[in-house]
Order: structure tokens, then sequence, then C-alpha cells
């Protein structure tokens, strides 16, 4: 059988590649539905962080309703992966950090929030849909 990966996931931009500058303004992403697909990672990705001590935190939240109003924190049973296991340190240059997302609720967003941050921070984030109720998934915008 061939390897198809392509036919078998959905791609969805959470926030596209972005300087987040100085200070410490949470990056709140897209709201991610995952109706029709049965799981879910979450792949953020760091270039330069030019601040030597800068922390971060991760947060991953879910619901069920669109508008994430019902927002709760996804607790860690729901997680592949630790929100601290996916968060940079400040010497994290130019690396990649993923979060599985297992949980029942229909809809997640993630939330990077730096603290100390006094230069910039080079990041984007993804989200990759996988294992559809219906393939093959043959769009290939994102």
């Amino acid at each position: 059988k061939m390897r198809d990966l392509f036919s078998n996931v959905k791609i969805v931009t959470l926030w596209d590649p972005i300087d987040l500058g100085t200070g410490n303004t949470p990056k709140v992403s897209e709201i991610i539905d995952t109706r029709d697909f049965n799981s879910c990672v979450i792949h953020v990705a760091y270039g330069s962080i030019a601040d030597t001590d800068a922390t971060f935190t991760v947060l991953l939240e879910d619901g069920d309703d669109s508008g994430l109003t019902d927002n709760a924190a996804v607790a860690d049973a729901y997680l592949n992966g630790t929100e601290l296991g996916a968060t940079p340190l400040f010497s994290n240059d130019n690396t990649g950090f993923k979060l599985g997302y297992v949980g029942p609720k229909r809809y997640v967003r993630l939330t990077l929030t730096p603290a100390a941050n006094t230069g910039a921070i080079l990041t984007s984030a993804i989200a990759i849909l996988g294992d559809p109720k219906l393939a093959p998934q043959t769009t290939q915008a994102v």
C-alpha cells in the first residue's frame, strides 16, 4: 500500500510567520475546528529569539462553542506531550515543538505568552488535523 499522508491530513494556519516584537503580549491562535477529524497536532516553529532571558508559557484551551466562550485549559489527560514540553527556552532559536490534542471537545486554540521579553520573537504555528472521517483530503491550500 502506498504511504499517503497527504490525503489524510488537513493543515490549518494558526498564525502566519510573525515577529512578536518586544513586550509580553500573548499571541492567541485562530480557533481550530476539529469536526470530521479524529486527531490534532499543533506545531509551533521558532526562528530567532533575541532576548537572552525571556520565558514563555504555552496554553491549549478547548470547548464546544465556536467562539470558545466556554474555553477551559485542556486537561493533561487529553494531551500528547505537555504544554511545558512545547515551551521554548530563550536559547531555542530555529526549533519547533509539537503538542497533540486527543480531547472530546470540538474547538481548540493555542496561546503563547512571553515574559521578561525585550527582544524579537519570530514564530509561526499550524495545526495538523488527521484521521479524517472523509478521505481523501485533496485541498492543497492552507
